[in-house]
């Protein structure tokens, strides 16, 4: 999207495009919303909503900076201090979206926002505003079809209220594709099965409609009807008896629908409020917290200031405020609320700010389901376990000041002098370094914060990673994250340490003991499995705690291990990476089925033949090499494929290239199909008598070749280009040009072939060109496909989007998108950098209690978030795994059996008979076995005699690192009745 330009940057925007999609992004793209308030809370949302791509914001708060803004305003610097907030605030929030356009409403300190001045507005935030106010604007607001949120936080509490008008509708309340699937059978009584333990996934009250259903065709393109949950591989329709009776075949679709919601104003849900619930374990609160956050408001009304910190007389007074409103709410919690009504705490700030922010754009692009209505949250479990006192709670004259007067001087201390290891710097570890600076994590004498990340910067990370900005583009992220950190906190100078190795076996030497030895605890913010199982395993073997978090668009989650507490990530992985995993199937049943066959094909189109070819130019005895390793098919495959590539079907010009791909369209859309129905005729049952196609198999249907079809064209003009590209030659994309190229083109006819191959490969050999007759240094280029968002001009994409599409044509698969298959082919996670935010606050929530020394599993919060529904989901995590043996208990997988001074085998299994009467049959070290007791004699007593570094390097045969103090090895125990005990892991000091 140009400035000034209605078309949509897809380099910028590329995640949240997959997360959102086009039309929701048109719709953001042209919303003007207005953000009141910016302290912490109002940069957060405004923040958001500017990387998100409205048409514009505009902000207003003409109240001058003070210090103790700097505890959560990360776009405020010390020498902003006594500028109005708002035009102190612009310059950087404006250097974050080129697109968006920032404004200042202005106004004079101490002026309020009036009705007169939100005419032109889509969206009204009021951030921290009192019930006067919030009153005043959202009557107007109500009844002008202008959309309302109010927001506040106050220390460790928050609350949100939205008004989307009498008659919102939500256009796709869930955002989940459409689930689909194949019917097995169908009674008279509309129970439908699916096919072969194939789970449907439906919720009671969601709508399917029907295709491609034999007998019962009653049901092909019926009105959606309601679905009604039997179990996890049935459900019902209602009563089909009337239809005619079911064959075969079929497939159900789900039918989303939209839904109109009816929210009213705030002075009629203050009196009758319809409540969001956060955390069901808390489900009594909010009713309390409506009645505790109005008592604040009549507080400041009567006082003009917000309760003193921990002060008894204040908060006394605010609960009999609270009462008057309810007399039946939580003195207690109240009471809480009041004592930290001055506090300022950045992972809160994150969290509201990230939620209200997603709340914004469900109005702007009517996709995703709005909260109503009213929205409490607080999170005083991360209180520290020994209650500050009032006076630990006073100002210091510190930007930390109203982080101070929730946790106290002593709790800050601990919080600055903590040392944290951040794994990856992307839309994760941006807003985790963001939480962090404000917090002053690592800004003591003794803190430090350390990140490593090996990625530099690219156009698409821009959209959700905010410490970086175009002039970083092709740096790399740990050093631009870490000054951008200095500048929001210069206490953070020379507290930074910066790495851009990567997290795994090859750098332990980075990673290894001194470094372990010098932090605290670790966050991963990385997006692939293996880094998480790694680090996982390093945190147990070092003992240290791991915070580990993800997202995958609207999704997000949290998880906490502890040492000795907690069970670790490995103990219940996630599902395989990830849930958005391209299937890879023969036939296809769904359009990722046919985007993994495109990538495939990709690959042995433009990847595979000159490779293969290189290596004949190259290797001498390449053929002879060939065929006495490889089976003869495969052999033939690859000569014939050299032939082609190098003899006559070598191209010498674009024309030649386009003759080359419209035989591979007639081969691949048209032959290869009329084969398979040679092969499997429309007619073939499945040895239980049942037709074949229409029930485990979608029946294809060869394509016609049409110059005309936009599809067809594309696949011609990308797969020219790329096979001209192997060859170093010219490509074209005019479409005329091909077009009248493609017309002239002769296609073989189809001749069923039958399935032989050649015992003597000797006469095919025999019509290889001579590799000699080649210029020296002659090679054809490979195409390897390349998933870079930020580069989509290489044809790789449009050859994946055609030939997809074209095979989803011939099995009658709806087609996707170019982007939707971008998505699919690269294996890309869909993100916003909403999720990333709230994902990053809760994290931080955690990291405070493990800060303040908390140890047991009760005292922490798992979490998974889903913004679109909206939904949070909290939970204890699971206990440590005890094992028992005789009177000795081990707690899985952090206990460990310790060794010192480099001791020998021998001496090992002799103390575990000894202490715990157990035999060790087998020890290893990685995938190398150290000794067995089925090795010969002679072998197993040398090895039992030696010591475990000369042990582990002469059978891994490989040096260990000099700097390694220990290694750990795995053994298998048995007890006194030949019984398999679980122990644990072994650590040896080596030095």
């Amino acid at each position: 999207m140009k400035p000034n330009s209605s078309a949509i940057d897809e380099d910028l925007y590329s995640r949240q495009l997959y997360a959102l999609g086009h039309e929701a992004m048109k719709k953001i793209a042209a919303c003007d919303v207005l953000i009141a308030g910016l302290q912490g809370l109002g940069a957060e949302i405004a923040k958001n909503i500017v990387l998100s791509g409205v048409k514009s914001v505009t902000v207003f708060d003409p109240e001058t900076v003070t210090l103790q803004d700097l505890s959560s305003q990360f776009f405020l610097r010390e020498g902003d201090i006594g500028k109005p907030r708002a035009e102190a605030t612009i310059p950087r929030l404006s250097e974050l979206n080129p697109y968006v356009a920032v404004h200042n409403l202005g106004g004079d300190a101490g002026q309020e926002l009036s009705v007169d001045r939100i005419r032109s507005f889509q969206v009204v935030v009021l951030c921290n505003a009192f019930f006067p106010k919030q009153l005043e604007i959202n009557d107007w607001t109500h009844k002008n079809g202008v959309a309302f949120i109010a927001a506040e936080t106050r220390g460790l509490f928050g609350s949100i209220f939205n008004d989307f008008g009498p008659a919102f509708t939500c256009e796709d309340p869930t955002g989940e594709e459409e689930l689909t699937g194949m019917i097995a059978s169908i009674n008279e009584e509309g129970l439908v099965t699916c096919l072969d333990g194939m789970k449907h996934g439906f919720e009671d009250g969601q709508l399917v409609t029907f295709s491609d259903v034999r007998g019962m065709v009653e049901l092909n393109e019926c009105e959606p009807r309601m679905v009604s949950v039997k179990g996890p591989y049935t459900f019902s329709i209602g009563n089909v008896s009337s239809f005619h009776p079911y064959q075969s075949g079929g497939i159900f679709t789900q039918i989303n629908t939209s839904k109109t919601l009816e929210f009213k104003s705030l002075r009629d849900s203050i009196r009758s409020p319809t409540f969001f619930t956060t955390d069901t374990s808390k489900s009594d609160r909010p009713p309390t917290l409506h009645g505790g956050f109005q008592a604040l408001s009549e507080f400041y009304a009567q006082q003009q200031r917000l309760p003193r910190p921990r002060n008894v007389n204040d908060a006394e007074a605010v609960v009999s405020l609270a009462k008057a409103i309810d007399a039946n709410i939580d003195e207690g919690l109240v009471t809480e609320l009041a004592y930290q009504a001055q506090g300022d705490v950045p992972p809160v700030n994150s969290i509201i700010g990230s939620f209200v922010a997603s709340e914004v754009l469900k109005f702007c692009s009517s996709k995703f389901h709005p909260m109503v209505q009213h929205m409490y949250f607080d999170a005083l479990e991360s209180l520290p376990h020994i209650s500050p006192t009032e006076s630990e709670c006073q100002p210091l004259g510190t930007r930390y000041d109203a982080q101070i007067a929730v946790f106290g001087k002593s709790s800050f201390e601990k919080v600055a002098n903590h040392r944290q290891f951040l794994v990856g710097c992307g839309g994760i570890g941006c807003e985790m370094l963001k939480n962090w600076g404000m917090m002053g994590v690592g800004s003591g004498p003794r803190g430090a914060i350390h990140l490593t990340d090996p990625d530099t910067i690219e156009k698409s990370n821009l959209n959700r990673q905010f410490l970086f900005s175009t002039k970083d583009l092709g740096k790399l992220k740990t050093e631009v994250a870490g000054q951008a950190l200095i500048e929001m906190n210069s206490d953070l100078m020379g507290k930074i340490m910066a790495k851009t190795e990567s997290v795994e076996p090859a750098t332990e030497d980075v990673f290894g003991d001194a470094f372990f030895d010098e932090i605290d605890g670790v966050t991963n913010g990385v997006d692939n499995i293996r880094a998480r199982l790694y680090m996982d395993t390093r945190c147990i073997f070092y003992e240290k705690p791991l915070l580990e978090t993800g997202t995958f668009g609207t999704k997000g989650n949290v998880q906490v291990i502890i040492p000795y507490a907690t069970e670790s990530y490995a103990s219940s992985r996630d599902p395989p990476e990830h849930a958005e995993q391209p299937l890879n199937c023969g036939l296809p049943l769904t359009i990722r089925d046919t985007v993994q066959w495109s990538r495939t094909t990709f690959h042995q189109l433009f990847v595979d033949p000159a490779q293969t070819v290189n290596q004949y130019i190259t290797e001498a005895n390449f053929v002879d090499t060939l065929v006495k390793h490889t089976y003869s098919a495969r052999a033939e495959a690859e000569i014939a494929q050299i032939i082609q590539f190098l003899g006559a079907g070598k191209p010498a010009t674009f024309e030649d290239c386009v003759v080359w791909a419209r035989i591979e369209f007639e081969k691949q859309f048209v032959s290869e199909i009329k084969q398979l129905l040679h092969a499997l005729p429309k007619d073939t049952s499945t040895a239980d008598g049942q037709p074949l196609w229409g029930r485990a198999m979608l029946l294809p249907h060869p394509l016609e070749f049409d110059a005309d079809n936009e599809v067809h064209l594309e696949f011609i003009i990308s797969a020219a280009n790329l096979h001209a590209y192997n060859y170093g030659l010219p490509g074209e994309t005019d479409s005329a040009t091909v077009r009248s190229l493609v017309q002239s083109v002769a296609v073989p006819e189809f001749i069923p072939r039958t399935e032989t191959s050649k015992e003597d490969l000797s006469p095919l050999i025999a019509k290889l060109p001579p590799a000699t007759e080649f210029a020296e240094g002659y090679r054809l280029v490979p195409a390897e496909f390349e998933k870079n968002d930020d580069d989509d001009a290489n044809h790789h994409l449009d050859f994946i989007t055609a030939a997809s599409n074209l095979r989803a044509m011939n099995f009658g698969i709806a087609i996707a998108g170019r982007s939707k298959t971008k998505r699919i082919a690269g294996n890309i996670v869909p993100a916003i950098v909403m999720t990333a935010s709230l994902v990053a606050g809760l994290g931080s929530l955690e990291l405070y209690k493990i800060i303040d020394g908390k140890n047991k599993p009760e005292n922490f919060k798992n979490a998974f978030i889903n913004l679109a529904l909206p939904f949070f989901g909290f939970s204890q995590p699971i206990a440590a795994e005890k094992k028992k043996h005789g009177s000795a208990e081990w707690t899985m997988p952090w206990d460990r059996f310790k060794f010192s001074d480099n001791p020998t085998l021998q001496h090992v299994v002799d103390w575990f008979k000894t202490t715990h009467s157990l035999d060790l049959g087998l020890v290893s070290h990685g995938t190398s076995v150290l000794w067995s007791s089925f090795f010969p004699k002679a072998k197993a007593e040398e090895r039992l005699r030696m010591n475990f570094r000369d042990l582990v390097e002469r059978v891994s045969k490989t040096r260990v690192p000099s700097n390694a103090r220990r290694v750990v090895v795995e053994a298998i125990a048995t007890d006194e009745n030949d019984e398999d005990v679980d122990i644990p892991s072994i650590v040896v000091e080596i030095r």
